[in-house]
């Protein structure tokens, strides 16, 4: 955003000097990218008239004149009416035209940042020129070189500066935009004029014609007799307002207005298009002209605001042709779309030098809408920088009003024809924020009394109000940004001044910080399965839907992101085994990991969001999972001659290393039954129900392990030996610590004994072993530590029974265990489990 410093005090004082100004503006408002002196590229250059104008006699296209400067350039020859001889070469060059000189020793304002060219007095076909009379080209403020500026009596006179008397001695200081993200009222002038009042403490008062925002006999609807406005979009259009002007003479703006463009880095194109421009950068709100004869029909237009229609394309100003994106706003007359809407003009309704009457257009639209339209189709204009910042529908009136008036000013046969129609959704309302001064003293460390709050939010138009101790801060209608009492907490510092607030360092205690158990519990996590010889990888938060889908998930029970940097990470994923599995193919088929043993061992600690869970109900918003996953892998050769059971045996192998050295006790139990809560059944999703078992630590289901389902491992193409596990790391942080506290190991030799059970086939082996420890646990004194493993399965392809071996390791505290001991306590659970399953010991 450039600002100029002489446009800047036509609406506030400034009393202090232009660097203590650039500072204030980067302390308080925003970063301060360039400080331009404009000044220096004027220097020099005088207000002139022509005195004499005849033709040169040695040139048909240039003229020998002679200009009256009023004496004041020095060291330049002059005739005996003291007038200084300049050959000139414009067409419009003529007797009494007032014109701007640039004498010997002046450099021309279009070449001052390239290659600076100084003019000196020098012969031209014969005869001396004195410098030059320049056009809007030469002096920089326009592409018009067809002839020499024409100045008027208004604003200069014989023998002034030129740069003083059209502004041009100026400051340009330009503010990154990214600084005024979430002030759109910053980006018009008046915006910025009332911050620079305010960050000096003085009192800013917005120009009547700007606080009037409402219109005495404005159309409400479709009374004006030659235009119709229907909204069929009023939730991305909220405000649609538009007049008809006839009269109207396009043309080269005036002077002024073109130096008043120029200066803050715009093109001047013509006096209609330069008027909405004008207003815009005053004060923020976008405008658009259409040439009325191209969208009316016999006499009377009307303008539609729709949506697109399919294969609908619109050429714009710039000839771009585009298919608007489907959710994008189009501005149409009966048959056609006319422009963008919000973003740029359409070609078939553009001003041209044949237009006589216009449509003025000022609206309100959507932010996200135009934010996303506008980077869909690659359009970055002015008009987008600032609609896509959240104007206030508010002040669509007022600048109407202005734009009408100053079109009066630059068509002298201007007239509206007709009321101006307002076609009005918006919902705006600015709410009354409750705070104290405590409040805002306590989080900026200062000692502000309420008289001084009140006084820093009216100098920039806040209406504030006061009951006892709590003041009542309504924001003006430009400032949409205010919403909570932190945003006045950080109004009032800004406004105050940063540099006021204290240096003084926070308290902090010297004791130490508290461990965080769960980065304990994960670096543990870590390091068990390291040594066991598993990998760590870290993949993306953000997955495929693809991915989601192939592992057997709902999609639409993740969380979906709108504006995804890619279309590979467009889901919050609700797990980690799909990460896990999206990378065994690529390992499995890498030269890198091809070995004789081509296996591997990946594991992932990371977090996982789904939808539903039960404490986000209330915030709506998504809960954090933190979770463990890991997979193991191996090809078929690897596979065939290295294992003979299930893939799943190597999962919970890891699993129950894992689970001993964390000192956690457990329980398996088959998986008999879909979980109820949406983040359980994306968990199990890709897991094979008859092949997974379920791990509970303290009787609270804990991890899943098993092999995968078919269908998951045909869509991504693993090989036939893979099984993993999932493992809920907020369950096993519970349990850790409600772990009893630390007991020696028996100093006493362990007895090691096994016992082969027969079984029914039909009885799973995770349901024996958990109900084996449960009655161990229950039978054994308490005084000794044990640990119970599986040696063997057996089980004949036509058997009806299968024999399993478990082996007990166990030793006393007190003494040294016999074998008999032991066997008894081994027969009391034989007993037990032959009572519950029909087992017999052998």
């Amino acid at each position: 955003m450039k600002v100029s410093l002489n446009w800047l005090k036509e609406y506030t004082e400034i009393n202090i000097s232009n660097d203590a100004l650039v500072d204030k503006i980067g302390s308080q408002i925003g970063a301060v990218e360039e400080v331009i002196d404009l000044s220096k590229k004027y220097q020099g250059i005088i207000v002139a008239r022509v005195a004499e104008c005849i033709k040169h006699p040695d040139a048909d296209k240039l003229s020998l004149c002679k200009i009256d400067d009023g004496g004041i350039a020095q060291n330049v020859e002059r005739d005996e009416n003291g007038n200084v001889q300049v050959v000139c070469g414009a067409p419009n060059v003529r007797v009494g035209l007032m014109v701007a000189w640039l004498p010997p020793g002046a450099t021309v304002p279009s070449s001052f940042d390239k290659d600076p060219f100084v003019l000196e007095a020098r012969e031209l076909r014969g005869k001396v020129s004195n410098g030059m009379l320049a056009s809007a080209h030469e002096l920089g403020i326009s592409d018009d070189h067809n002839g020499i500026v024409e100045l008027d009596d208004k604003h200069a006179k014989v023998g002034d500066d030129f740069a003083e008397a059209y502004k041009l001695n100026d400051t340009i200081i330009d503010i990154e935009n990214k600084m005024f993200t979430h002030r759109p009222d910053c980006f018009g002038l008046l915006g910025v004029a009332r911050e620079v009042a305010g960050i000096q403490q003085k009192a800013f008062v917005s120009p009547n014609w700007y606080l009037n925002n409402k219109v005495a006999g404005m159309g409400q609807a479709n009374d004006a007799s030659n235009l119709e406005v229907d909204v069929q979009i009023p939730d991305l259009c909220p405000r649609y307002m538009a007049i008809v002007l006839t009269g109207i003479k396009v043309g080269p703006s005036p002077l002024w207005l073109q130096t008043y463009l120029s200066r803050v880095g715009m093109r001047s194109i013509n006096n209609i298009v330069d008027m909405t421009n004008y207003v815009m950068y005053l004060t923020g709100q976008p405008l658009h002209a259409f040439d009325f004869d191209k969208v009316a029909i016999d006499g009377k237009a009307k303008i539609i605001v729709r949506s697109p229609k399919e294969g609908e394309k619109v050429t714009l100003l710039d000839g771009k042709v585009i298919t608007p994106r489907s959710d994008a706003v189009l501005i149409c007359d009966a048959n056609k779309p006319i422009a963008l809407g919000g973003v740029m003009g359409g070609n078939n309704s553009e001003i041209d030098e044949n237009t006589t009457s216009i449509i003025i257009e000022c609206a309100n639209f959507d932010m996200y809408n135009i934010r996303r339209t506008s980077m869909e189709h690659g359009i970055f204009t002015d008009a987008v920088t600032r609609f896509n910042k959240g104007q206030s529908p508010q002040q669509c009136p007022a600048v109407l009003l202005k734009a009408i008036e100053l079109t009066s000013e630059l068509c002298d046969t201007a007239k509206s024809n007709g009321a101006i129609v307002d076609i009005n959704n918006a919902k705006q309302t600015n709410k009354s924020v409750e705070v104290t001064a405590d409040f805002i003293n306590q989080r900026l460390g200062l000692t502000l009394s309420n008289e001084i709050i009140s006084e820093l939010l009216t100098n920039v138009e806040f209406t504030v109000g006061r009951s006892n101790d709590k003041l009542s801060i309504i924001a003006p209608f430009w400032r949409t940004d205010i919403e909570i009492p932190e945003d006045i907490v950080e109004e009032i510092g800004r406004l105050y001044g940063y540099d006021h607030l204290p240096l003084d360092l926070p308290r902090r205690s010297i004791k130490p910080a508290k461990t965080n158990q769960m980065l304990e519990l994960k670096s543990r996590v870590r390091r068990i399965l390291s040594e066991s010889g598993a990998n760590e990888v870290l993949t993306y938060s953000f997955v495929h839907g693809d991915l989601i889908e192939k592992s057997g998930q709902d999609k639409t029970q993740a969380f979906q992101l709108s504006n995804a940097i890619s279309p590979d990470l467009q889901y919050y994923r609700m797990s980690l085994t799909p990460s896990l599995l999206d990378k065994v193919r690529v390992n499995i088929k890498s030269d890198m990991v091809r070995s004789d043993d081509n296996e591997f061992a990946l594991f992932e600690i990371g977090k996982a969001h789904v939808k539903g869970l039960q404490d986000a109900i209330e915030t709506d918003l998504p809960a954090e999972l933190n979770l463990l996953a890991m997979v193991f892998a191996a090809d078929d050769k690897t596979a065939a001659r290295k294992y003979s059971g299930s893939p799943y045996y190597i999962a919970i192998k890891y699993l129950t290393v894992l689970l001993r050295k964390l000192g956690l006790n457990y329980e398996v139990e088959t998986y008999d039954h879909e979980p109820t809560k949406t983040e359980g059944r994306m968990l199990v999703a890709p897991f094979e129900p008859v092949r997974t078992a379920i791990i509970k630590v303290n009787g609270e289901i804990a991890c899943l392990v098993g092999e995968y389902r078919s269908a998951v491992k045909q869509k991504l193409k693993l090989p036939s030996f893979t099984a993993g596990f999932e493992l809920d790391l907020d369950v096993i942080l519970k349990a850790d610590k409600n772990q009893a506290a630390y007991v020696a190991l028996p100093k006493f030799p362990k007895v090691q004994q096994d016992m082969t059970l027969k079984i029914p086939s039909n009885i799973k082996f995770g349901n024996v072993s958990s109900f084996m420890a449960s009655e161990i646990k229950r039978l054994n004194p308490d005084n000794s530590h044990w640990d119970l493993g599986t040696v063997d399965i057996y089980q004949s392809d036509d058997a009806s029974h299968k024999n399993v071996t478990f082996r007990l390791w166990i030793s006393a505290h007190d003494r040294t265990l016999t074998a008999e001991s032991v066997n008894s306590l081994l027969d009391n659970v034989a007993k037990s489990a032959n009572e519950k399953f029909g087992a017999e010991r052998l």
